[in-house]
């Protein structure tokens, strides 16, 4: 393939270009921002979750708790009825009366064990509720950080993109004076050689490979004509000469 010198200088140029929209591109995609976002989305799933559950909970002890409230004032109205029928003498044989009396003693003993029972469902309420507002703190605390960084990332993404557009445009003018031929065998090494398709010939060392050029590839080079479009033989790809190849 032959190709005028200055048409293969500007594929350097291209080159040039086109590596710098890699580092771009790489540099869109690895954003410490993206990283940390995902970090801090994935625990603060975790966190609602765990309100989820906590909620639930909450709902339940609640629900427990009327009960255990009721129960109560279910039991101290019984008491209470009995310990008026008592008191206004309405029992008079002394065997109800002591039959009586041993009732509210055990109603006395049913309502401690209920309002114990009642205290520790409070108990355990308060906890739940302390640590679902810890948790709805967390989650705060992590949508500021997000919008921090989604803020960030934001900016620097549009950033990047206004940077890949004028690279873009640079590129265009360049690559008009490229022959199509060269260009389609630049596309596809660049796709094959880990974005590298053209590199300079400097000081007798590839670009590319970044591997010195033998003596004797040296002589062909230095001997072969000026449109003559070059590949190394170590890594195949394009070898442009320019006046620090040392030839």
């Amino acid at each position: 393939m032959k190709a005028d010198p200055s048409a293969q200088l500007k594929l350097l140029d291209v080159q040039a270009l086109d590596a710098r929209a890699d580092q771009l591109r790489h540099q869109r995609r690895s954003l410490p921002e993206i990283a940390e976002i995902d970090k801090l989305t994935a625990s603060r799933s975790e966190l609602v979750d765990q309100m989820r559950d906590l909620q639930i909970a909450v709902d339940d002890l609640t629900a427990a708790q009327k009960k255990a409230d009721a129960d109560v004032e279910q039991v101290k109205t019984r008491r209470s009825r009995d310990r008026e029928r008592m008191d206004q003498g309405l029992i008079t044989n002394p065997k109800d009366l002591e039959r009586m009396q041993h009732e509210l003693e055990s109603l006395d003993r049913r309502i401690s064990t209920l309002e114990d029972e009642e205290l520790e469902v409070m108990e355990e309420l308060e906890e739940t509720q302390v640590r679902l507002a810890q948790l709805d703190v967390q989650v705060t605390e992590h949508d500021q950080r997000l919008e921090v960084l989604v803020a960030q990332r934001d900016k620097r993404i549009a950033e990047i993109d206004d940077e890949l557009s004028r690279l873009t445009g640079d590129r265009a003018p360049l690559v008009a004076d490229v022959p199509e031929d060269l260009l389609a065998l630049y596309e596809r090494l660049r796709e094959s050689k880990g974005g590298v398709g053209a590199a300079e010939l400097r000081a007798r060392q590839c670009g590319g490979c970044r591997l010195s050029v033998d003596a004797a590839e040296l002589a062909q080079i230095r001997n072969a004509p000026d449109d003559l479009v070059l590949r190394c033989e170590e890594c195949q790809r394009i070898l442009v000469r320019t006046d620090e190849s040392g030839l």
